[in-house]
């Protein structure tokens, strides 16, 4: 039952070229920094990539992106990677963009076994109809576009509308941070970091949590874990350091005025870092 791996290395021990990864986090908020560094030392390429977003140009994701170790990714929202778009419009990159709840619900659905869903979003879109450019060739011509998806009118509520049949997705692997976690793999996550974190790891068929706080088994209250041990395969504690090491896409806060309740001089419980707000 004790889950817990002692190197970064040993945890993704198995992660090789063409794997495909579920990667938690939302924006830079609770990604597995730790496992992708690990992952960035190793030799695999071609990754097949599944998460909200693909980092910045130079943390989270956005490190394996800059290498060319990424070979194709489902995602929702890629607006703060320059080098993202710049490998999709050249044609090195094969993207699936993917509507945010929809993709939450894809992992959702694989880590449940449940192997497709029907869903409103996306109808008279090409979503459903097909069409949205997957590849680029290097002229700018689309070199590969998605196929039509299943629709049907179904009702709901009392309600008949369209729905579109959407696939559930299971990983290879499962990556995510936790904020506290124990030996058996029960995981604890923090504020917005709770997002995508417990799907990717339901999607994966191993899935490894980095954890910045390990706890013995017992001392998380039933009604405090998110994620219970069943969907964990490994765990690494991170040190002190790696647990401090937070990043944000940008800086949108200025200075309070000095004497304000939001001055940390005045108040305590005040963020004192832009990367802890």
């Amino acid at each position: 039952m004790d889950k817990v791996v002692s190197t970064a290395a040993e945890a993704i021990a198995g992660i090789s070229t063409g794997s495909s990864l579920a990667v938690g986090g939302f924006g830079l908020c609770g990604i597995p920094s730790a496992l992708i560094r690990a992952i960035h030392e190793s030799d695999a390429t071609d990754l097949q990539i599944i998460s909200n977003n693909c980092g910045v140009d130079d943390w989270g994701l956005g490190i394996l992106l800059q290498d060319k170790r990424i070979a194709r990714i489902t995602a929702s929202y890629v607006g703060e990677n320059k080098e993202f778009a710049r490998q999709y419009l050249e044609g090195e990159l094969e993207v699936h963009l993917t509507p945010q709840g929809t993709l939450a619900e894809k992992l959702r659905a694989g880590g449940a076994g449940i192997p497709a869903f029907y869903t409103a979003t996306g109808v008279g879109t090409q979503v459903a109809e097909g069409g949205m450019p997957l590849r680029y060739a290097s002229d700018g011509t689309v070199e590969k576009a998605s196929e039509p998806k299943e629709t049907r009118r179904l009702t709901l509520g009392g309600e008949t509308g369209e729905y579109v049949l959407e696939e559930a997705i299971v990983a290879d692997y499962g990556l995510v941070r936790a904020w506290k976690g124990d030996r058996h793999g029960n995981l604890v996550f923090r504020t917005s970091a709770r997002n995508f974190n417990p799907l990717c790891a339901m999607a994966g068929r191993v899935s490894i949590a980095e954890v910045e706080e390990l706890v013995e088994p017992g001392e998380l209250g039933p009604d405090e874990i998110h994620l219970p041990g069943i969907y964990v395969q490994r765990v690494l504690a991170l040190t002190p350091e790696q647990a401090a090491e937070k990043r944000i896409e940008r800086v949108t806060t200025r200075p309070a005025p000095e004497g304000s309740r939001s001055d940390p001089s005045t108040s305590p419980s005040t963020p004192s870092t832009p990367q802890e707000r």
